[in-house]
């Protein structure tokens, strides 16, 4: 039995989901014979050649034939009227992204190279204000890197082109996402499906069929981790049904896990045969031995499948069958990578922004160190689902065999490991092992801001590799911290960010707002707290996300105990997952936004940190009630007591 594992697009450039080289890896360790494809990235790489942009511009003219030069989107019209040069640059700067053609950047970096579309636009924006940015952000000598800012903003306004011009539903890192996301009913995916291909879809189909040609698989297995992948996994099965109706045809991943778990309509699985809720192994396993003959339908682990009811109707079924656990940890082998082209991925430079830098630039083996949260309290988090609930670690020494392993196989030495939080006495036993075993990575994470975190302990990590770290500094007010039952303060945050920076570790961190109950004073009051931590060197880089409530969180399932009361919701027959909320407080969480990530992007840059909070605000704002040498007496704490 051949299981073929594919990755819809899409997900990022720069490096593989992790999902089928899990699954890989474990289907090896018992026996079964699996390949893997990503057809992410190929369809991507598909589209940006010089032949492709030729069908495209034809698409383009078609599409705007009726229109005038001036009505035009910005993109289209110099899409069209640089045409030439988009073409000639296409495919170099392609090479030079997948690291093939360093030597380009020197072209690249002289803005005379590529045409400049309106992505480029935001280097002037910037610069109105600062100055000459690229200069601040990459120096004198940062050639490869700027020239990647400057190719990656060129590769979205391609993709732009595309999405506004072509098809409607590509998008780089969200494709035909707001198909999907959270929406009750199938109807819109399902009319997309039965119309005609989009574009981007008829590259997929033929991959697809170079794929079932080469691998002759007996199952086809697709993971969905997002909302954006959606579409493309339905086409994909689409696909596939079309050329052997007979081929199961089964689905999993992290957007089936948070959205699909009411799924009722039946006509899903007029593209697949089985979908399956939360870690992957055990369900999937279950099934493989069913195709075999050797278990019954009613055998199947969390799984959704099409039965028949008394009148012979059909309707959707789950079956849950805790009897069989899940596979533990220790156990699931480490992730192989063969299938995937590991070459061919592109490092980007997306935004000026540290974190997101390492997040989409260079290619990162993922690894997961424990399973679930060992926190799992947070009232904002999906603490209800397994993949945060369920907590297993594997052990330092087994960890450390499988990164060799990875190393071996690869030849990469970078880590991203992708816990919702490392647990920090298995990252201080994983550090321990590396040093002691010479084992040589640079990794990075997410963690919580743990008081356990001392100076000693963040050096020891960076020890061992580390270079960076992520993690939720959420809302900087006490009050909230403690109603989202976050388990730090704001002055531990400032200290334990501190002593990671010391240590010459990049520290980012989430910041929220729009919080249940949150008020504007609570709001500007976390953004003095976020402008003093930043001055003091805490944390580097950081973003602002905006609240949503979700349907398995503390506050989706309890909203009263936050003092807010949800919207009606329609009857769910597909996607369910960020429910809508009045709160009765009436902050113009809107207005505050805007203002929040212009300060903050300011801040990152070393800019701005001497405006009073109501210089970031259209509207005029409450002064800060913080103190303003809060954060500095913390750190003199951490110092006095070092």
């Amino acid at each position: 039995m051949t299981v073929l594992l594919m990755t819809p697009p899409m997900t990022q450039l720069n490096t593989p989901y992790p999902a089928t080289a899990y699954l890989t890896g474990f289907l090896r360790s018992r026996g079964y014979e699996a390949v893997q494809r990503d057809p992410a990235i190929e369809l991507f790489l598909e589209m940006m050649t010089a032949p492709a942009l030729d069908i495209i511009r034809q698409h383009v003219e078609d599409n705007f034939e009726a229109f005038d030069d001036d009505e035009l989107p910005d993109v289209i019209h110099t899409f069209l009227a640089e045409f030439d040069r988009y073409r000639l640059c296409v495919e170099p700067v392609i090479r030079f992204l997948q690291g093939k053609d360093p030597s380009l950047a020197l072209r690249i970096v002289s803005r005379r190279f590529l045409p400049e579309g309106p992505a480029f636009d935001a280097i002037s924006q910037m610069e109105a204000v600062s100055g000459d940015i690229l200069k601040t952000a990459f120096g004198s000598l940062g050639v490869q890197d700027k020239a990647k800012y400057l190719a990656t903003l060129f590769i979205n306004d391609l993709s732009a082109v595309i999405t506004q011009g072509v098809d409607p539903y590509f998008e780089v890192s969200r494709y035909g996402e707001r198909l999907a996301a959270a929406n009750p009913s199938f109807d819109n995916l399902y009319d997309t499906l039965m119309g005609e291909p989009s574009f981007s879809s008829e590259i997929l189909e033929q991959l697809v069929e170079l794929y079932l040609e080469e691998t002759q698989p007996s199952v086809v297995a697709l993971t969905v981790p997002f909302p954006g992948n959606m579409l493309g996994a339905l086409r994909i099965a689409q696909t596939c049904k079309a050329i052997n109706p007979d081929l199961p045809i089964v689905m999993g991943g992290g957007f089936v896990n948070t959205e699909l778990r009411a799924l009722k309509d039946p006509r899903v699985f007029e593209f697949v045969d089985f979908i399956c809720l939360d870690d992957g192994e055990r369900p999937f396993m279950t099934l493989l031995e069913y195709f075999d003959g050797q278990r019954e339908i009613d055998d199947l682990v969390r799984t959704y499948f099409l039965a028949e009811d008394d009148n012979g109707l059909p309707y959707v079924h789950y079956n849950e069958n805790p009897e069989l656990h899940d596979i533990p940890q220790t156990d699931v082998a480490a992730p192989i990578y063969d299938g995937l082209p590991l070459s061919e991925y592109l490092s980007l430079c997306e935004m000026l922004n540290p974190m997101h830098r390492i997040w989409s630039d260079g290619r990162w083996n993922k690894l997961t160190i424990a399973h679930g949260c060992y926190w799992r309290k947070c009232s904002f988090c999906d603490v209800t689902l397994d993949y945060i609930d369920r907590y297993d670690a594997a052990g330092a020494d087994i960890l450390v065999d499988r990164i060799e392993e990875l190393i071996e196989e690869t030849g990469q030495t970078g880590f991203h490991f992708v816990d919702e939080a490392a647990p920090p006495k298995a990252l201080f036993a994983l550090a321990r092992r590396l040093i002691e075993r010479g084992v040589v990575i640079s990794w990075w994470g997410n963690i919580r801001f743990e008081k356990t975190f001392t100076p000693e302990r963040c050096q020891l990590l960076a020890d061992s590799g580390c270079v960076a770290v992520s993690g939720g500094l959420e809302v900087a007010s006490d009050r909230l911290l403690k109603l989202m039952k976050k388990g730090v303060s704001v002055e531990q945050v400032a200290r334990v960010t501190k002593a990671f920076s010391d240590a010459d570790i990049l520290v980012h961190s989430y910041l929220m707002y729009g919080f249940p109950t949150q008020t504007e004073q609570e709001t500007i009051d976390s953004l003095e707290m976020v402008r003093q931590m930043m001055k003091q060197g805490c944390f580097q880089s950081a973003f602002w996300h905006r609240f949503a409530a979700t349907a398995h969180s503390p506050i989706g399932i309890h909203p009263e105990e936050f003092g807010i009361t949800l919207a009606e919701r329609p009857e769910i027959l597909f996607a369910e997952n960020d429910v809508d909320f009045t709160d009765p407080t009436g902050t113009d969480h809107d207005m505050l936004g805007e203002g929040l990530r212009k300060a903050l992007y300011n801040y990152m840059h070393g800019i701005g940190y001497d405006q009073p909070m109501s210089f970031w605000f259209e509207q005029p704002v409450t002064d800060t009630l913080v103190k303003k040498t809060l954060i500095s007496n913390a750190i003199n704490d951490l110092i006095a007591h070092s």
